[in-house]
This record gives structure tokens, C-alpha cells and sequence, in this order.
């Protein structure tokens, strides 16, 4: 297939995949882990570890997504014209020409206690694509197989969780809310053990694999990497004091994903910072709004899960209520309900808070504070009624009644199930 802008990639099986052009732009801006181990361990100083997809047996496409894959100069007809060479380079067993497959480092705080290094444990980096009109698009492998951070795991995913994340990964895109994209779901004849029910009966299922499609998956959790030792738990980051690191990775994300912020502000790092803190806060505000007007619950809003560019990520134990219920919960972990669906708008926030601490010295801590306070909850209060005014048709006229209107719905709502 011919290359270059406002291609289609027509070409059969693995030619269409010959054709993406990849520019690894992460890789070369952030520090590579110098081992090549691929066993549990800590990796220090580092924001990536090159790693190698685990093949599997008999690998077949299970669902493609057409809108997804086109944002790659993917065309799905002539994908499934090659439909078993296809599902090899879907699935990890073929790598297209300049990928670089990586598992990346992060940390996170795990239900309000910081969890320490933790890490694309099923997770793999293959590059960043240019797509058909110059956008980039970084690919994952979701399930791929073992990385330095899977721990005890064995960095696979099964059928049933794959085609949740595949379905409900395109399911937010439609309905309008950011959201990182599915592109393909693809199953194998390699089996797992796993213990669906949680009663001491583990069946086999087969591992599947999820191509993820996203501007980056980098997180919050990406920048507590430095963390010292934390009082409440003593666990720390792999690479405390390194704060070279932290200033890599601020300029990789504002100058690729925030590139207006940079172009204003190239001259001063510190209003560049409280920008770019600034813009992520709106963001963060604006995606649990719309979540709240779907009654998405996403489960587990730890930091390593919430995106440095506010989209939605990593859907794991998410639920979409049947009947309204403030306090409705869809993870059964979630002893305490931290997670619930009518606490979401106030674990972002904390969230927030978190990646303005990891963010010190880069960002003084009173001003991210300051801006968290003045932006977040104004923010996040104009786009739920600006929502809300326009699922109840309230399009013409805006009332400073309109606010109570919506919150007596939803009790009323509550009330009579």
C-alpha cells in the first residue's frame, strides 16, 4: 500500500500493518530502562522497559472496530480480507515494522493508600502512529503477556473482560465522552486459569488480546514515580529524587499533548506548569461530569487510572446503573464504597491533589492548591447542568433555578426507583 497522508492502508493482511508509520516519540524523550529482564522487579530511573508480546496459539479476530482502526489508516474489509494474518499482528504473535513494543512505569495510590511502583502489567506500548491526517496515536496491547510489572500476575486478560472493554471503550466514544478507543479484540487457543465467580472454582479461559488506542496512557501515576517513602504505608517510588525525570516527562506531555500551553508559555516553566495543572483540572471536571449524566461508574479511580490528557481509562470492574442510586457501587472489591458513583466528582479531585504533590518542585504546591480550589468545582458544575439542561430539554432559557430543578429530579428519581 502506498504510504504517506490521507492513505487508507488497503494493502492485504500484514501489508496494511507495513504501512502505518510509526514515530516513537516517547521513547526518545523519556529515559529507557537499560535492562532487557523480563521478570518481576523494580525499574529505577527509568519511564519505559522494552518487553517482547507472549505469542499465542491460534490467535482469531473476535470484533474489529471500523472508526477506530481508520484512525490508524486502518481499513477493516481489507484487514478481514487476510483475516488469520491480521489477527497474528492484532495480537502481539507479528510486530508491524517500526514498533517498539514497552511496558511503562508508573506508580499509584490504590484506594487512598499509595500502592508504590506498579506498572503496564498487561499492558504493552507498541508505538505512536501517524494517522491519515497527522494525528498521533499511540497502540497498546492489553493482555499481551508478562512485563517487569506484572508481579504475581501473568499479564494475560481473558475473553469476558476483553469484550467489556472492547464494547464499553467504543460505547463512551459515541456517546461523546473522552475516551480511549478499542480497535480490535482478538481470542486464541492459550488458556488461563482464573476463578470467575470468586467461590474456589477456577476454570480455563481463553487469553485474549485488546488493541488500545489512545493519544497516550500516560497518568497521573506517571508522575509519582518520585515519591518518597509514604508515612502511612512505607512504600516509595522507584526513582525518588530524580527529578530530571519529572522535568522529561512535563515537557513530553505539555509539548505533545498541551502544545498551545507550551507555544504561550515557552519562556517561563513555572506559568507553563500552573497551565497545564490548570488544564488537566478542567478536564478531569468536565469527563466526571459527563460520566455522572450517563450513570457510568468506573469502578476503581485510583491514581495510576485517571489520564494525564482527561480521557477515560483502563476499564476494568465499570458498570452503567440499571436504576438511579447515588450510592450505587460496581466493584466488589470496593468494601467501603470509595468508588461509588455518587463520590466520583470528590476522588477526582483528591486524584488531582495527588498529582499536584507529585508534581512539587516543578509546581509549588500552594499554587496548584489554589488553582485545584478556584477551578475544579466551578468547573465541574457548569458542564453537569450545562449537560443536564440539555437532556431535559431546558435549551432555551437557562434559570439559576435550573440547578435545584435537576437535583430534585434525580431524588426524585432515587425515591421511585
Amino acid at each position: 500500500a502506498p504510504e504517506g497522508r490521507g492513505t487508507m492502508a488497503r494493502a492485504r493482511g500484514g501489508g496494511a500493518f507495513a504501512s502505518l508509520r510509526f514515530d516513537n516519540l516517547a521513547l526518545r524523550s523519556l529515559p529507557l530502562d537499560p535492562s532487557d529482564e523480563n521478570r518481576p522487579r523494580q525499574v529505577p530511573d527509568s519511564c519505559f522497559s522494552r518487553v517482547r508480546p507472549t505469542p499465542l496459539e491460534r490467535p482469531r479476530i473476535v470484533v474489529l472496530s471500523a472508526p477506530a482502526l481508520a484512525l490508524l489508516g486502518l481499513d477493516v474489509e481489507a484487514l478481514l480480507e487476510s483475516e488469520e494474518e491480521a489477527a497474528e499482528y492484532l495480537c502481539g504473535n507479528q510486530l508491524p515494522p517500526g514498533s517498539d513494543p514497552a511496558a511503562h512505569c508508573y506508580c499509584g495510590h490504590q484506594f487512598g493508600n499509595f500502592a508504590g511502583q506498579l506498572g503496564d502489567g498487561a499492558a504493552m506500548y507498541l508505538g505512536e502512529v501517524l494517522g491519515s491526517s497527522g494525528d498521533r496515536w499511540e497502540i497498546q496491547l492489553k493482555g499481551a503477556g508478562p512485563t517487569p510489572y506484572s508481579r504475581q500476575a501473568d499479564g494475560r486478560k481473558v475473553l469476558r473482560s476483553s469484550i467489556r472493554e472492547f464494547l464499553c471503550s467504543e460505547a463512551m466514544f459515541h456517546l461523546g465522552i473522552p475516551t480511549t478507543r478499542a480497535g480490535s479484540c482478538v481470542t486464541s487457543d492459550t488458556k488461563v486459569i482464573r476463578d470467575v465467580f470468586y467461590d474456589g472454582n477456577p476454570k480455563n479461559e481463553k487469553c485474549t488480546v485488546v488493541l488500545r488506542i489512545a493519544p497516550t496512557f500516560i497518568r497521573f501515576g506517571s508522575f509519582e514515580i518520585f515519591k518518597p517513602e509514604d508515612e502511612y504505608t512505607g512504600r516509595r517510588g522507584p526513582s525518588i529524587n530524580q527529578n530530571d525525570i519529572r522535568i522529561k516527562i512535563l515537557d513530553y506531555v505539555i509539548g505533545t499533548f498541551y502544545p498551545e500551553i507550551q507555544q504561550t508559555h515557552s519562556d517561563n516553566s513555572a506559568h507553563r506548569n500552573a497551565a497545564f495543572f490548570t488544564q488537566i483540572t478542567r478536564r478531569t471536571a468536565r469527563l466526571v461530569a459527563e460520566w455522572q449524566c450517563v450513570g457510568f461508574c468506573h469502578g476503581v479511580l485510583n491514581t495510576d487510572n485517571m489520564s494525564i490528557v482527561g480521557l477515560t481509562i483502563d476499564y476494568g470492574p465499570f458498570g452503567f446503573m440499571d436504576r438511579y442510586d447515588p450510592d450505587h457501587m460496581c466493584n466488589n472489591s470496593d468494601n467501603m464504597g470509595r468508588y461509588a458513583y455518587n463520590k466520583q466528582p470528590s476522588i477526582c479531585k483528591w486524584n488531582l491533589q495527588k498529582l499536584a504533590e507529585a508534581l512539587v518542585p516543578e509546581l509549588p504546591l500552594d499554587v496548584s492548591e489554589r488553582i485545584l480550589e478556584e477551578e475544579y468545582d466551578a468547573e465541574f458544575e457548569k458542564h453537569y447542568l450545562q449537560k443536564m439542561r440539555r437532556k431535559l430539554g431546558l435549551i432555551q432559557l437557562e434559570l439559576e433555578e435550573d440547578s435545584k430543578l435537576v437535583s430534585d429530579f434525580m431524588e426524585t428519581m432515587n425515591i421511585t426507583g
